[in-house]
């Protein structure tokens, strides 16, 4: 399949509308738009290391999840539309400073500028490896597009409830999507590799630990354990707090309890994983960027 911004075709919504007129489901046009770059030290210890991540968040999203936690840029779509020519100086600008990688946070409905991006900043010297950091409601074929492009892949498995999924994100079929997109990830891949404790290859996938289980983090592990192995890196958080929309959801509206968050390290034991990372319990918007109103 062609990836197309004419008859936009990038991620599962496939809305077929010519972004260079109009906008889709994500409301992102043909030009890519961000909020802030910078070293950021709140991602995975072998992701964030001494000097920070290399972070570009970029504005809109293709899930629109009501306890968002970066919602002024996803949901209202806070930032400033930039050239490829643009973003790659950031890139290098970001490399000059020291971070350890380029960690493009939701990138999806970006995928086909991004390529060109990259392609570039590989060409002209780009040497520190680039996270594709997203909800994993992708398309398999945007991704194949990426390999070789993304040195390691973080998504963010959110529901094996489809429909929570359809609820909460406004999602249809997203289990089926997203463990299609992260088989072939991993196909592309593989486990996460390390340097001097830093990852510079590979498959991590966060799992966020939700109030009443709402997402099932239980069959999420399994479906991991059964088809990627219990080698695969976990990134399990406790950081969910209500956000946004998730008052009018009085089920969602508090923190994870105690049990909820013991629940969740039981089922990772059962299955035997033991490399990724286990993140704290509690309600802390410490992590959050504080992005810019534009």
């Amino acid at each position: 399949m062609k990836l197309s911004l004419e008859k936009c075709n990038l991620c599962p919504r496939m809305c077929n509308v010519n972004r260079y007129e109009t906008v889709g489901y994500c409301k992102a046009g043909d030009k890519i738009k961000l909020n802030l770059y910078q070293l950021h030290f709140g991602e995975e210890p072998n992701l964030s290391g001494q000097n920070g991540s290399g972070t570009i968040f970029f504005a809109h999203c293709n899930l629109k999840c009501l306890y968002c936690q970066n919602f002024t840029i996803s949901h209202f779509g806070w930032g400033r539309e930039v050239e490829q020519s643009e973003l790659v100086e950031i890139m290098f600008n970001l490399q000059d400073s020291g971070a350890h990688n380029i960690n493009l946070v939701t990138p999806t409905h970006y995928s086909l500028q991004l390529i060109g991006a990259l392609k570039q900043a590989k060409s002209q010297g780009l040497s520190i490896p680039v996270i594709w950091n997203t909800n994993a409601y992708e398309n398999v074929d945007t991704l194949k597009e990426l390999a070789g492009l993304v040195d390691i892949y973080l998504p963010d498995f959110r529901y094996y409830d489809n429909e929570a999924a359809r609820i909460y994100s406004d999602s249809e079929n997203y289990f089926e999507i997203a463990s299609a997109a992260i088989l072939e990830m991993h196909k592309q891949v593989g486990q996460i590799k390390e340097k001097k404790g830093l990852a510079y290859k590979g498959l991590m996938i966060r799992l966020l630990i939700m109030p009443d289980n709402k997402n099932r983090v239980d069959k999420l592990l399994e479906w991991i354990y059964q088809n990627l192995g219990q080698e695969t890196y976990i990134s399990l958080m406790g950081q969910y707090y209500p956000t946004y929309r998730a008052v009018a959801y009085p089920e969602i509206n508090r923190s994870v309890s105690l049990d909820e968050y013991d629940f969740a390290l039981e089922v990772l034991n059962k299955f035997g994983f033991e490399n990724g990372f286990i993140q704290e319990r509690g309600s802390t918007d410490d992590w959050t960027p504080k992005f810019i109103k534009t």
